[in-house]
């Protein structure tokens, strides 16, 4: 993965000015809240549009404010998993689910369903409505309907802050699997140095709407960090 961003936004008195190529396979986003790293989430899944810059995936040209490109999100195959599960209430698990893979449509590459419920652990809460799963299970849901849209780049704006350590402890495992099962790239937002150092490759240090500092996280740190 490649994703070229040179951003510059205001909103307010908050002026955000990135520039910055993340590599991944888990690029994480990390700072203090109202840093700007959710508004550069937004920015990639093209729910907002700065007032100038470039971006590029995989050298595929997103934004451009000199050449007036702008990519509407439903282009850019992004999975977005924010921090609560966001299901839809009427649905159950399985529904949720085979929501994402008509959102993919006729996409090249198929994530299989069976894998993803299988990878993910969610098999015996197919038949349940979100108000019965706990907040663990509806963020696992989450995640395998952004799998299952078969997307270019998967975006998860701390999808563990609502949870306690006992649960957040739980799910980064089926994180840490995605990471290592499907070429799909994540881009994941924490004010957490725990988790990200945990699961990151890379970590993007953000602070008042400015890249303070970027690191590659070894194998063998992760490995030591819990």
């Amino acid at each position: 993965m490649s994703v070229f961003l040179d951003i510059r936004h205001r909103v307010g008195e908050f002026d955000l000015n990135v520039s910055l190529t993340l590599e991944g396979p888990i690029s994480a986003l990390f700072g203090p809240s109202g840093a700007g790293k959710s508004t550069l989430l937004n920015i990639l899944a093209g729910l907002s549009r700065p007032q100038g810059g470039r971006l590029a995936v995989n050298g595929d040209v997103w934004f451009d404010s000199a050449a007036r490109i702008f990519t509407p999100p439903h282009k850019r195959r992004i999975g977005y998993v924010f921090q609560e599960g966001r299901l839809f209430p009427h649905l159950n698990v399985k529904q949720n689910l085979n929501y994402g893979r008509w959102f993919a449509g006729r996409t090249p590459r198929q994530v299989p369903f069976d894998e993803v419920v299988a990878l993910l652990g969610i098999e015996p809460l197919l038949t349940r409505r979100p108000r019965r799963l706990s907040g663990g299970e509806q963020q696992r849901v989450a995640i395998g309907r952004a799998l299952l849209m078969s997307p270019r780049l998967i975006l998860m704006d701390e999808p563990l802050a609502a949870l306690d350590a006992a649960r957040r402890a739980d799910i980064l495992p089926y994180i840490e699997k995605l990471r290592d099962r499907f070429a799909i790239p994540i881009v994941y937002v924490s004010h957490a140095i725990d988790e990200v150092e945990r699961i990151a490759d890379e970590i993007v240090t953000i602070e008042g709407g400015r890249v303070k500092d970027v690191r590659a996280v070894s194998p063998a740190h992760r490995a030591v960090v819990w």
